[in-house]
């Protein structure tokens, strides 16, 4: 039988630690709970511009790292660089590497990712899973901005769980959030964030992949809005090396 990682055996122990308490107790509790360096990566959305002041807050050890894929909107470099004036920090900025990137668009055109699920997926792993890997090297613990409101993809999101990618303890301080409870953290903050969240743009990745949402859209249904929806996760998040299921897919 395969051995269990030592990781599973602490996520249990963790999410009970993390449940029940305000934000940034559960910031400040990180170190104590989690043996080793903590990377928490911003896509400068609402959440994670919610995490970032937490962070900044608490003064816990901690790299704060982002994904520029090449493609963000002019707006996500604004707030990028308007965060780190406010709190003064330093973001770390992990980019695609160039011969992968020009191979890329050698091969399916600067745009091509729209031609197939696949194309996508290919463009996805190489201006962001590839770099994402690079941001992780070393680290104990990665902190992001899941909430499991945001999609049915993410229902089943924890505070805790073991990333089988990576091998490492995920931590989603913000996973029994909902939509509300991050504005009015903001709000309540005067946390900087995006203006794009004010014209209908509730999830923001690639410029060319996000739209604004219509009334009665979920949450997320702006990104890469030309797939369907069960398919609609670009492979930075995934469950035991999987895309998380819908839930109404299990019978």
């Amino acid at each position: 039988m395969r051995p269990i990682p030592r990781v599973i055996m602490d996520v249990q122990a963790l999410n009970a630690a993390l449940s029940g308490r305000p934000l940034l107790e559960r910031i400040t509790l990180l170190p104590r709970l989690v043996s080793g360096r903590l990377v928490f990566t911003t896509s400068f959305g609402l959440e994670d511009q919610a995490l970032t002041h937490a962070l900044a807050t608490s003064g816990i050890p901690v790299t704060i790292a982002t994904l520029d894929t090449g493609r963000l909107f002019p707006e996500t470099y604004d707030v990028w660089a308007e965060t780190e004036d406010r709190y003064r920090l330093h973001i770390e900025s992990y980019s695609p590497h160039s011969d992968a990137l020009k191979a890329l668009v050698a091969t399916q055109g600067i745009n091509g990712f729209r031609r197939s699920v696949e194309a996508r997926k290919a463009c996805c792993a190489t201006r962001k899973v590839e770099p994402l890997r690079r941001a992780l090297v070393g680290a104990a613990g990665w902190i992001t901005g899941l909430r499991a409101d945001q999609s049915a993809h993410r229902a089943a999101t924890p505070l805790a769980e073991h990333d089988a990618a990576h091998d490492l303890l995920k931590i989603n301080p913000l996973g029994d959030w909902t939509r509300p409870d991050v504005e009015r953290y903001v709000a309540d903050n005067a946390i900087p964030y995006n203006p794009l969240h004010d014209r209908g743009y509730p999830s923001i990745g690639c410029a060319p992949c996000t739209r604004a949402v219509r009334v009665g859209e979920p949450e997320r249904a702006g990104r890469w809005w030309w797939e369907e929806d069960a398919k609609k996760e670009c492979g930075l998040h995934l469950r035991d090396g999987r895309l998380q299921r819908r839930p109404e897919a299990v019978a």
